[in-house]
């Protein structure tokens, strides 16, 4: 007989109109066809005049622990519906195994699913797990210090077409969507505070309101915003990834450090292209400022113009440019830390990903809360 054509073969046969016999011959394999298949059918044939399940295994080649499987599942299908099940048909080493199977009963709780946590244990792990991240974090930001000396003193080892990359990535790619949202804010800005200032006859006022939160706080703001959504969540998942691939492991195999290798050059294209997307972003919500007051207000494009110079200043400016560069050292940090974090599934690269996104952008918050305050005991 061909055992591969005769894989996991089983039928049905009435002793009586109580007794329903199950034939089960051929190879039974794990390769074959699947038990639940088989159970379906039975389940099928199970009337209310059946009330015992026999079995007859002489046509039975060779059976592994598929067998015992299907006879364990068949046993809680006869037990819900009330039905006897006699196994004296099944070959011997099947009713050793199933009653060394059921020799010893399952300890009560023993399964995960019994054990509910209290609520004070919820608020124990939870506390543990901060404090193992807040460890983490402060272990990753010393690893990064030491690795900017590193730096200074030029011993660190990465390669500068990935750098080249990384700036083409963080820098020229983010350009679109930059645009948009800039435009957009300042079009916000000036149509909220068109309508206010027009009541008083103070329409030229709105070239300042623009300019001034524009270059002092939401260029800045906005653009590590989306820099964290964008760029933060892409490092976040390349290094996760190359976790969950284990490629990581690979670099320290080989002598490589995975903060030099990985993380340092996108640090570095970060604190190179913020500041340029800082002022291009700049540029680009005062021009959809000034769009809103010239159809809106009736203001000359000249007269929007010198009024925004005439509102900003230099500090301004390059007080907004120095945020944009911490920004960009904070949204990098934060993807390549949930990056290395990353748990070694694919589900665990998506949260990742979200977690950095949520951690760059609060970090730019607290740290925009933090500027303000000490921009404002400088008299910045």
């Amino acid at each position: 007989m061909d055992i591969k054509a005769a894989l996991n073969q089983f039928s049905f046969d009435h002793r009586d109109d109580s007794t329903l016999v199950v034939r089960l011959s051929g190879a039974w394999r794990l390769g074959g066809e699947p038990s639940s298949a088989f159970l379906a059918d039975c389940e099928r044939q199970l009337s209310a005049q059946i009330r015992v399940v026999a079995f007859k295994a002489s046509e039975l080649i060779s059976w592994d622990s598929s067998v015992i499987v299907f006879v364990v599942q068949l046993s809680g299908l006869c037990y819900r519906h009330g039905i006897h099940m006699d196994r004296g048909g099944l070959p011997p080493g099947v009713r050793r195994l199933l009653a060394l199977a059921e020799a010893v009963p399952e300890k009560k709780g023993a399964r995960k699913e019994a054990a509910k946590a209290t609520f004070l244990e919820h608020v124990g792990h939870t506390a543990i797990g901060a404090g193992d991240s807040l460890g983490e974090m402060l272990k990753f930001l010393g690893e990064m210090a030491v690795t900017f000396f590193r730096l200074v003193r030029l011993r660190v080892r990465f390669r500068a077409v990935d750098l080249f990359l990384l700036v083409q990535q963080c820098g020229a790619q983010a350009l679109p969507i930059v645009t948009l949202i800039s435009f957009l804010v300042g079009v916000i800005l000036a149509f909220v505070g068109a309508v206010q200032l027009k009541q008083f006859g103070a329409q030229i006022y709105v070239a300042d309101l623009v300019g001034i939160a524009i270059v002092h706080e939401m260029g800045a703001m906005m653009t590590g915003i989306i820099m964290a959504g964008r760029t933060g969540a892409a490092f976040a998942a390349q290094i996760g990834t190359m976790k969950v691939t284990q490629e990581i492991d690979a670099f320290t195999t080989m002598g490589f450090s995975p903060l030099e290798f990985l993380v340092l050059p996108r640090v570095i294209a970060l604190i190179f292209m913020m500041p340029l997307l800082c002022l291009y972003s700049d540029f680009v919500g005062v021009l959809g400022g000034a769009t809103v007051a010239v159809e809106m207000l009736d203001l000359s494009w000249t007269t929007y113009v010198r009024e925004t110079i005439h509102a900003i200043s230099l500090t301004d400016l390059f007080g907004g440019v120095f945020k944009s560069s911490v920004y960009g050292v904070l949204i990098a940090l934060s993807g390549c830390l949930r990056g290395i974090q990353c748990g070694n599934s694919s589900s665990a690269v998506g949260d990742a990903a979200t977690s950095a996104v949520v951690t760059g952008i609060v970090a730019i918050v607290g740290a925009c809360g933090v500027f303000a305050v000490v921009f404002y005991v400088l008299g910045i």
